[in-house]
């Protein structure tokens, strides 16, 4: 029983781990957010540096003491990346990048370190070719692991459900035999 529930409580801990994986969907021609924030507010904008990198470590967009730089950034996403200044101070440090394109697609990372903290924020963009195109049969990929997660979190609640009743009825059933004995 107690192995059982050790199982029960790693493979939990994995589905949530994946469960959580940032993806964003974008289409050729189009624009995307990628999220990256810090869960501290009021942040003191001369002591934040935040790093965005793509997959290959090429320079994306960097904010450097609270100020956008966009000296080292790769030509590739010249005139490309942006964020939204007016939301530092809330730790809001999401990227915008426009008119995607397939070699856009892939894994970016935003790394984020102040004077008492530092993070990473890992976001995979997919690139599609169009919105018209899109075949509206298809399940998105978030659509595709919150089923996955939906379901296994079923097939968790049921056998512990069915354990509970029957535990119940044994005492129930216990109970009665006790009392009629007596």
């Amino acid at each position: 029983m107690i192995i059982g529930c050790c199982f029960i409580c790693a493979f939990l801990v994995l589905i949530n781990k994946v469960c959580l994986q940032v993806t964003v969907e974008g289409f050729i021609g189009g624009s995307v957010v990628l999220p990256c924030s810090s869960a501290e507010r009021d942040l003191k904008l001369q002591d934040i540096n935040v790093l965005w990198r793509d997959e290959g470590s090429e320079t994306v967009y960097d904010i450097i003491k609270g100020k956008a730089s966009v000296e080292r950034q790769d030509p590739q996403y010249k005139n490309r990346a942006e964020t939204f200044p007016e939301e530092y101070e809330r730790g809001n440090f999401s990227l915008r990048l426009i008119n995607l394109n397939y070699t856009d697609a892939g894994e970016f990372s935003c790394f984020i370190t102040h004077s008492s903290d530092s993070k990473q924020d890992n976001v995979r963009l997919f690139i599609n070719d169009s919105t018209a195109e899109k075949d509206p049969g298809t399940q998105s990929d978030w659509k595709k692991i919150l089923l996955i997660c939906v379901c296994t979190i079923f097939i968790i609640l049921v056998p512990v459900i069915a354990c509970f009743i029957i535990r119940r009825k044994r005492a129930l059933a216990s109970y009665i035999g006790g009392t009629v004995a007596n």
